[in-house]
């Protein structure tokens, strides 16, 4: 079997040559524009150097003020009444009691296991509370409940509740008891 020359087989045409871009022309037009603009702001500021100043006529002066020595004197009779009307006005103002629903207990979490409530509770015990642990039986098992308080406002649970969400400690709710 004669032997085949893969090599110049193997090779494709050349490809034509795309149409080179044409040369870049020199931007005439805005030359042009740009030295006309340049003389026409040379020319004003030229115009504004040779121009002569205006003359401001100077205002019309003023007879010199004496300061007076004397106060005039004080009326005899106020002209306004409402001053004396309010000073003797009394506001009537309804007082409602709110009521205190009662004293509230911030509940912290719930675990089922007794270790993970007391390390809850170390959490708390270090951000400065006292809180307790309490066994729940239910229809589920056995729960043990992280809270805090009682507290007699609601006011001061959620100022403690704050407190330990700022610290990152619990995310606790708040309920009345």
């Amino acid at each position: 079997m004669p032997q085949r020359d893969y090599v110049k087989a193997g090779r494709a045409k050349p490809r034509p040559k795309k149409n080179a871009p044409p040369p870049k022309t020199y931007p005439w037009p805005l030359m042009v524009l740009a030295a006309a603009l340049l003389l026409a702001f040379a020319w004003f500021l030229y115009h504004l150097s040779t121009r002569e100043p205006v003359a401001i006529p100077e205002p019309a002066k003023r007879a010199a003020i004496t300061p007076q020595k004397e106060l005039p004197p004080k009326p005899k009779a106020e002209p306004y009444q409402y001053i004396k009307e309010l000073e003797n006005k009394e506001i009537q103002v309804k007082v409602e009691e709110l009521e205190n629903k009662g004293p509230f207990e911030m509940y912290c979490g719930v675990y089922r296991s007794e270790e993970t409530a007391e390390q809850l509770k170390a959490k708390i015990a270090f951000a400065g509370y006292a809180s307790t642990v309490r066994r729940i039986e239910g229809k589920n098992g056995v729960f043990f409940r992280v809270t805090l308080g009682p507290y007699a406002s609601k006011r001061q649970a959620e100022s403690e509740k704050s407190r330990l969400n700022r610290q990152k400690v619990a995310d606790c709710r708040i309920a009345a008891i």
